[in-house]
């Protein structure tokens, strides 16, 4: 199925690339602005079965996009003059703001370099367990350890399932079948079932949680870039629409709290882990209004307009989708109008 959705939106993105509707729609738009999403930056090609390479681009590809967007007319500016210019009266030439999710090591690597050289400003969102080492980066996890598997046994609720997973072909289909198990699952659910495939399979949780995310040391030496803004993404990088009102909001206030004992400052910007609509909701919007935050960003996919500045709590972004870094979508990509259609 996912195969299927890449395709049609792979079909969609050269048919627009080919065609003027982007240029024209940026000659018309009344969008104020985009806000890029990017997770991870990695100079290799992926395996062959690499399901979470969505979340990766090239140190190239990231340079290109840069630069391609102020040549599209775009001045990148950083999170909280984005706000500004969201709530102004006044029109202004439309902005870019690149934003960053979950802290990888290999932004400080490989995109702190590019983003240095090329003055461009940007937000990282940071879930603060696993900063700490002790959160589950447990899509990629679970990417890994099928990977290194034949064949799987997977027990739930008393039942045990047993997965194929000899051939590449077999490999997508079990991450396929149990990363959206896992999606639909109670968060505590979803724990349990990783930490159990973990331990049944000799896979340290911990170990690859710490080889993957920045420490607070190295998370500091990203913050001082004077281009960087510090954003909360809560603390376990929990689904909160999953969990219970309480435990929700505590998600959120508590990695304001902690980025704040680490930096002294309480981060004013936020994003909602997946950020989909199933995934955040009014409640979650209505939980950064109380909380006092200036933004909170989705992955509601669409450009910014003036109408976002009563919705400052529920902003939409643009995924700069690893299986799609031809460098001819990025004008699609960067044109609000014909996002919907892409």
């Amino acid at each position: 199925m996912a195969g299927l959705k890449h395709t049609v939106i792979r079909a969609a993105l050269e048919a627009l690339s080919l065609s003027q509707m982007t240029r024209l729609a940026r000659r018309v738009t009344k969008a104020r602005g985009v806000i890029f999403t990017l997770h991870r930056v990695l100079p290799d090609d992926p395996a062959d079965f690499s399901p979470n390479a969505i979340l990766q681009v090239k140190p190239d590809y990231l340079e290109y996009v840069i630069q391609r967007t102020r040549k599209l007319g775009y001045q990148i500016v950083d999170i909280d003059e984005a706000v500004r210019r969201i709530e102004s009266d006044v029109p202004e030439k439309p902005f870019a703001v690149f934003t960053f999710d979950d802290a990888y090591r290999d932004n400080l690597t490989y995109a702190l370099p590019i983003l240095r050289r090329q003055q461009c400003p940007f937000t990282l969102y940071v879930p603060t367990a696993l900063v700490d080492g002790v959160g589950d980066v447990w899509w990629q996890a679970l990417e890994e350890i099928i990977a290194a598997q034949s064949a799987l046994a997977v027990t739930y609720m008393g039942e045990t399932e047993y997965l194929p997973t000899a051939n590449v072909e077999e490999k997508r289909a079990a991450f396929a079948n149990l990363y959206h198990r896992l999606r639909r699952m109670p968060e505590a659910d979803r724990v349990t079932l990783i930490h159990q495939l973990a331990t049944q399979y000799g896979f340290d949780l911990s170990r690859h949680c710490r080889e993957l995310i920045m420490d607070w040391h190295e998370l500091r030496i990203f913050a001082s870039e004077q281009l960087c803004t510090i954003g909360a993404h809560t603390v376990h990088h929990y689904e909160l629409a999953k969990l219970n009102a309480a435990d929700a909001r505590s998600e959120m206030e508590q990695s304001i709290r902690i980025i704040k004992a680490q930096f002294g400052k309480a981060p004013v910007h936020f994003s909602y882990p997946y950020g989909g609509a199933a995934s955040a909701g009014e409640r979650e919007f209505q939980f950064a209004r109380d909380l006092g935050l200036r933004s909170a960003v989705t992955t509601r996919v669409g450009g910014i307009y003036a109408r976002h500045r009563d919705h400052l709590e529920a902003l939409p972004r643009v995924s700069l989708n690893g299986n799609f870094q031809a460098r001819r979508y990025f004008d699609v990509l960067a044109t609000p109008a014909v996002l919907s259609l892409a």
